[in-house]
């Protein structure tokens, strides 16, 4: 029996229109102290659509939201009234903050001077960077052919499991594996012991998981049991069926494409991290949070921000 530990991404939760518009609204509450406190009001540039309370709000503004919302041209009326409305209610929440000194609270004015720091940092990356040429057609053609464990020679692991929390995943529980020839084996031991446990099938290929488990699961033979951690549970897992599961070039070649696209933007992204980093003098005042060699919180950032796949491209169907 093996046991492996890997984590999975979690999955964000769709909200609707309306909570949206909120949340943002909640968000960019803070951001009247960046006005606050200077000391005085601003006149807000673009023509004006909308007094409240004497505060203007403006095309610019509007358009704004528009651009963020990333809605199609089709929905752009409909959507401009609501996003209207939702900026009408944040000028209210605006308006209130500022009479109760809610922009003077240090956590919010904290959180203000967070996000205009990101900010800024973020648009001088974008200007540093400019625009990253897209891979050209032999980059996209190389790439699938460096990696025929992600396209040509993908494969399919058919997989039978049972969920177990970690707290149940007892030395019991794993000899009992250990003797079991199937994982219904280990269903009956989990019944007679009375451990809560859930029953299910999945199918996982060889671009959806990390290489090194990949080959771990290629290496074992049909009907293997094996654990794997994840989170607060533990898997129970029995391998039904490995078979072929090739994608065509065709078929991989936009998702190559958004791959590199994407891993180019990190590497410029990185490089002049290292060059500011090289020119800077940085002294770690308290060694309790000095960070790991080589591992700067602001790379990992930027890694975090492109949203690079560090396994390849992942989830071809």
């Amino acid at each position: 029996m093996n046991h492996f530990d890997i984590s999975s991404p979690m999955k964000n939760k769709k909200n609707t229109a309306q909570r949206r518009f909120l949340g943002a609204g909640l968000v960019l509450l803070a951001a009247v102290g960046l006005s606050a406190c200077g000391g005085g009001k601003e006149k807000k540039a673009g023509q004006a659509l909308v007094s409240v309370n004497g505060e203007e709000i403006t095309v610019l503004q509007l358009n704004e939201e528009l651009q963020r919302s990333g809605v199609q041209a089709a929905q752009q009326e409909t959507a401009s009234k609501q996003l209207l409305e939702a900026l009408i209610d944040r000028q209210l929440l605006q308006n209130e903050a500022a009479k109760d000194k809610t922009d003077r609270d240090p956590k919010v004015m904290q959180a203000i001077e967070r996000a205009k720091s990101l900010i800024v940092a973020q648009a001088y990356m974008q200007k540093r960077i400019g625009t990253v040429a897209r891979p050209s057609k032999p980059e996209v053609e190389e790439y699938f052919a460096k990696h025929p464990e992600f396209f040509s020679n993908r494969k399919q692991f058919d997989m039978k499991q049972l969920v177990v929390g970690n707290a149940d995943m007892s030395d019991a529980l794993k000899a009992a594996m250990d003797g079991a020839k199937s994982l219904e084996e280990v269903a009956l031991w989990l019944e007679a012991n009375k451990v809560k446990f859930t029953r299910t099938q999945l199918s996982r290929t060889s671009a959806d998981l990390a290489p090194e488990l990949s080959a771990k699961l290629l290496a074992m033979p049909k009907g293997q049991l094996f654990i794997i951690k994840e989170g607060e549970r533990s898997m129970l897992i029995q391998i039904a069926e490995i078979k072929d599961s090739p994608v065509a070039l065709a078929v991989a070649a936009q998702q190559i494409e958004q791959f590199l696209f994407n891993k180019k933007n990190k590497d410029a992204a990185d490089a002049e991290l290292a060059r500011l980093r090289a020119t800077a003098k940085i002294e770690y005042l308290n060694k309790s949070t000095t960070g790991a060699p080589g591992k700067p919180a602001a790379a990992a950032a930027a890694a975090a921000a492109s949203e690079v796949n560090e396994r390849g491209v992942a989830g071809l169907k």
